[in-house]
């Protein structure tokens, strides 16, 4: 009754931790579907973006990504997801 041995301990630390990677992969990227609509307010005005098939949808012009949309909103290079709250990263 001495518990596992090694070989199976490390196995097990390494599926775990494979097992954590993974979740932690799919929960980051939200899938945006068409219809959704993003908002944002930024100096005190609101942005809508619709998700198209297409691509992203702002003010009647279309876009293909939302890093472009977020340069267009702030004159800035910013990570689209990140601007609209779709990136925890930091």
């Amino acid at each position: 009754m001495g518990g596992h041995g090694a070989a199976v301990k490390q196995q097990l630390r390494s599926q775990a931790t494979s097992s954590i990677r993974n979740d932690a992969a799919t929960t980051a990227k939200p899938m945006l579907t068409p219809g959704t609509q993003l908002v944002r307010e930024w100096n005190g005005r609101i942005y809508r973006v619709l998700v198209t098939d297409d691509g992203f949808e702002m003010d009647g012009q279309t876009y293909r990504s939302l890093s472009a949309i977020a340069k267009r909103i702030t004159g800035a290079g910013w990570s689209g997801p990140r601007f609209f709250g779709l990136s925890t990263a930091k």
